[in-house]
């Protein structure tokens, strides 16, 4: 029996993957470990390319884009390894991280699963991520950018207090390791996501099972965006702040945990804000002699975003197992 089972889930990304698994060679002793890549139907030749490489590694065909939570259930069904770790293909190792992750979960039973800081590409720690559910609710909210509007809501949805500086409330799954049987008792991730919000799920009743830790001084490369051309986000403003699928994902998320009224309260903040980000933009239009219907882009895009959200309305209120692919 392994160590270690690394799980990777591809989609069109096998130079990533072979990049991904060459620091994983590189830096990654003391431990054994076993690779398993599920693909969600690249229609390529990802795998012939990554196991020229690495004809260690085990490979396993979804058979359509099954999304992130699916694959990676598949990809822990097959683990033979004492513990297992999400692995995002767009990841680089820095050093022994790996090993040092399987010595916590070996000598701390109470905790329920390790993650480590996130590095850019130019190796400077990523800011302002999220590692509470208040984090991640308040940023749903679109209220006016000041510091009291920021305190009220902060008030309203706090973050919790942990005598251990590193302990988290859920764990990114662009690396997320823990141990097989914390996952039978936790269950696997709900296969209702189809990507996004299901690690922030998972981290819920993971952090039922023990302790989540964000380890101190310990930190991989994400190449977040890696496969894009120009390896930026997409362009975000103050209205529009995610992809829809990002939070079609998260309300189905707010849905599970907090209940129904919590997703009400969200989907009626974004009605509600349709008339009024029109009207205010139209009054600045006129303060500013500008023609009463110019540059509504970034509103409409937003009144398209809600249109998204409430194609998934009922589904998402009743809580209907499904799939929630935009």
């Amino acid at each position: 029996m392994p160590d270690l089972s690394i799980i990777i889930v591809n989609y069109k990304t096998p130079r990533l993957i072979i990049d991904c698994l060459q620091s994983v060679y590189q830096h990654t002793n003391g431990i054994t470990f076993e690779v398993i890549v599920v693909d969600n139907q690249s229609g390529d030749d990802s795998q012939a390319q990554v196991q020229a490489v690495f004809p260690q590694v085990r490979w396993y065909d979804m058979g359509y884009n099954a999304g992130f939570a699916r694959a990676n259930n598949l990809g822990i069904r097959q683990a033979t390894g004492r513990t297992v770790l999400l692995l995002n293909s767009d990841t680089l190792l820095i050093d022994n991280l790996l090993e040092r992750c399987v010595r916590v979960l070996d000598q701390q039973p109470d905790v329920a699963a390790v993650g480590a800081h996130q590095l850019g590409r130019d190796r400077q720690l990523r800011p302002n991520l999220y590692t509470t559910f208040g984090q991640m609710r308040r940023a749903f909210y679109i209220i006016p950018p000041t510091q009291a509007a920021e305190n009220w809501l902060k008030r309203r949805l706090p973050d919790p207090s942990f005598p251990d500086p590193a302990q988290v409330e859920w764990i990114s799954g662009a690396f997320l390791m823990t141990r097989p049987d914390t996952i039978a008792r936790a269950g696997g991730l709900d296969e209702s996501f189809f990507m996004y919000g299901e690690d922030v799920e998972w981290g819920y009743r993971l952090g039922k099972q023990g302790r989540l830790l964000l380890l101190p001084d310990s930190a991989f490369i994400h190449l977040e965006y890696g496969s894009s051309t120009d390896h930026q986000q997409h362009v975000v403003t103050h209205i529009n702040r995610f992809k829809p699928q990002v939070q079609v994902s998260q309300l189905l998320w707010v849905r599970k945990q907090y209940g129904p009224g919590a997703y009400l309260v969200l989907i009626l903040h974004y009605i509600t804000l349709i008339p009024i980000i029109f009207l205010g933009k139209m009054a600045i239009n006129l303060r500013q002699r500008q023609p009463l219907l110019a540059d509504l882009d970034n509103q409409r895009a937003f009144a398209q975003q809600v249109g998204i959200f409430l194609q998934f309305f009922w589904p998402t209120l009743l809580n209907k197992p499904g799939f929630y692919k935009v």
